[in-house]
Parts: C-alpha cells; structure tokens; sequence
C-alpha cells in the first residue's frame, strides 16, 4: 500500500513499535486519511491487529466497544512472543461516554500488565478532546489529521498549484475533477452534508440547525474576510444572538470547516472580543458552493483573489494545528494585514497578493510601525510563489 501523508504516518509508527504504551488519537475531519493510516500502520507492525468502525448503521453502545477490547485483549495474550497485539477504534466519538470506558479499560491492561496497544480516530476533535480531557489525561498523544497540502496532493496526484487553490486537499475528489458538477456534489452532499448532519448536529446540541447550517454557507460566501457577529446576523436575517454564532463558528472550526481568527492585538482579552475574520479551512468548501469552473474561477480575479487568501489561510492554520504557532489577522482604522503568526515572542506579518489589491501596503506599514515584527512576508506576485510558501509550514514561516 503507497504511504500518504507520510510525516503523520512515520510519527503514528513510530509510537506505537516504542515500548511505552499511550493511546494514539488520530483526529482530524472527514476524508482526510486516518483510516487509512491506521491500516498501513497495521500492515506495518510485526504484531496482531484488530480494526472495527462506530460508524455503521446499527446503534453502537458501550459495549460494543468492549467486546472490540476484549477482542485485542485475546489477540495480546495469544501473541506474547511478539509484543502483544493492536486494536484500532474509528469513529470513536459517536459512543456516548467512551472515554470513561476507555479510560476504565486502559487501566485495567495497565495493571494486568497487558500489552495492548491501542489507536482511537474520530472526526470530529471536539469531542475527541473533550473526551481526552474529561477522562484520559496523562493516557493518550494526540496526532492531528488535518486536510491534504499542496505538496501533498502535489506528490500524491500531480496536482499543479491552480488545481490545488481550487480543489483543494480532498483526495477523495480526485478522480471526479473531470466532471465538475460531480466533483461539486461530491463535495456538498458526501463531506459538507456529512460532517453537519452526522458530526454536528447528531452529536451536539444546536438549537438553530438552519442558522447553523447559513452561517457555514455565510463562512463560504465571505473567506477572508473580517466579519463582525452583528453583521453576520443582519446577514442571515434570524435573531440569533452573537453568543450563538460565536459557539456555532467554534464546532465548525472543530470539524475542521470553518474557522474564525482573532485579531492581533498583543492582548489576549481583547483578542478574544474581536470581529472574526471567516476562513474556510479548504478551498473547495469555498469553490464547491460556487457555480465556477476552475477555469471560469480564475478569470474572476474577484473571486480568485478570495481563493488564492482563503488558501494561504487555511495552509497556516491547518500546519500550525499541534504546534506553538498561533494565527491571527490585524485591522485597525481600515489598514489591514492579511495574517500573523505569533510564535513565542516572536511575531510575523504576512501580506497576500493576489492581483487585487494596489502595490502600497498601508496595513503592513502601519504594523510594522506599531508592532516591529520579527519579519513581514509578502506571498503571491512579486513575492514568495504561492508553490513555494504553501510547501512548508507555518513553523517554518514563523521561525526563519
């Protein structure tokens, strides 16, 4: 079986042919690979495995979830000469109560001196995490699973950078780029409809479904920009409260769909006050929506702008998730600077150019002026190309 995501894999083995037991969470959204991770890891190890999924159409309890441990237990003990044995649970979250289960369970082998490693995966974070925390502190290590990179999908599939920008990192999608209503239904129903339907509001309390459901579609409409929670209301047009949209925006960030930056502000109370600035996490959730074709798409240099920006957003946000590297965006009295990164004390401005926008920047002078950043970035024309910033990390970015 061909590795992808190889860096995400390389740490997933590694941990788990190591000695010490922890339990490894993969999280990360839908379709982006972690059952197919844990597989190869599977195949890899010189040891007995176990896979089973919660997410099958019968009702899955708790039990269930023992009689899959008691299945790795049986496995471990038959397989001592090599080092016990691996069970792997997908889609974990949609057990009520799992990680008390899991936490009692764990225990246990701890103490029989057991040697069962075990993988749990779940795409939705939030719950995972609040499950890791409720229950599992001190048990597990966490390994983010989030959507494909440019070079991923570059050396996966080929991609150049215009496929990538509009496609997105959905590999799933591959194959039905050829035929774009296809691609687009693919996108909508199979992931966007999923993860609302089935991830969310399956799992979680939400009061307003159909306010949820348009402030995701809200989030798509306006990538990249700065949108207060007022505004966001007058744009939907329901009396929803800005608490709401706030709690509604944090679970679509949690399932890896849309988020909202803070402001930079050099104080963390007044970033939290800040207007969001909305950003898909993957541009085909943003071209998906759209009634454009890749080639349609990128002779509207409106449009295209929003996507190059959504791009380069949620290539910073996606890579700094489980690093120190914090994203933001800045604004003050109509000056603005596209991102910042802020890692430790050390503070990088980055301005995205897309064609739209004039050869002056005011905001990034104005930021530099105000804030003396370590360094500012300017990506796209006359900058770093989009190819070579969208291949490395945040980290990267935030630490030459």
């Amino acid at each position: 079986m061909k590795v992808f995501k190889r860096r995400v894999y390389q740490t997933l083995l590694s941990r788990l042919q190591e000695p010490r037991r922890f339990i490894q969470i993969l999280s990360g959204p839908r379709q982006t690979g972690k059952t197919i991770l844990s597989r190869q890891a599977m195949e890899d190890l010189a040891i007995s495995t176990h896979y089973a999924s919660a997410d099958e159409p019968t009702l899955r309890d708790r039990a269930w979830i023992e009689q899959q441990w008691n299945i790795g237990r049986l496995q471990a003990r038959e397989d001592r000469k090599r080092k016990g044995a691996l069970i792997v649970l997908d889609e974990i979250q949609k057990i009520p109560g799992w990680s008390g289960l899991i936490k009692h369970l764990w225990d246990q082998d701890t103490a029989n001196k057991v040697s069962l490693k075990v993988v749990l995966l779940g795409s939705a974070p939030w719950l995972i995490q609040r499950g890791l925390t409720e229950s599992l502190a001190g048990r597990f290590e966490l390994i983010h699973v989030t959507h494909w990179s440019f070079s991923e999908m570059q050396k996966a599939f080929g991609w150049n950078i215009d496929q990538f920008l509009f496609y997105g990192g959905y590999p799933g999608g591959v194959d039905l780029i050829k035929d774009p209503e296809r691609w687009s239904r693919y996108i909508v129903d199979s992931l966007v409809e999923t993860t609302i339907s089935r991830d969310i509001l399956l799992l979680t309390r939400v009061d307003k479904p159909a306010l949820f459901r348009r402030l995701f579609q809200l989030g798509c409409d306006y990538s990249g920009q700065v949108l207060s929670y007022q505004k966001m209301i007058g744009q939907m047009q329901d009396a929803g409260n800005t608490t709401t949209l706030a709690h509604y925006l944090e679970l679509l960030s949690g399932a890896g769909m849309l988020t909202g930056l803070s402001k930079f502000a050099g104080q963390r109370v007044r970033q939290r006050g800040s207007s969001p600035k909305l950003l898909v996490l993957d541009t085909a959730l943003l071209t998906a929506s759209s009634s454009y074709t890749l080639v349609q798409a990128r002779k509207e240099s409106a449009f295209w702008g929003r996507v190059v920006e959504s791009a380069v957003g949620a290539h910073l946000v996606n890579s700094a998730m489980g690093t120190k590297v914090e994203v933001f965006y800045w604004r003050e009295r109509g000056k603005e600077v596209d991102f910042i990164l802020r890692l430790g004390k050390t503070v990088v401005a980055i301005e995205v150019k897309s064609g739209l926008k004039k050869e002056s920047h005011p905001g990034m002078e104005s930021f530099l002026h105000l804030f003396k950043p370590a360094k500012a970035l300017l990506v796209g024309e006359q900058g770093i190309p989009l190819e070579e910033f969208l291949s490395a990390p945040a980290a990267h970015w935030a630490s030459l």
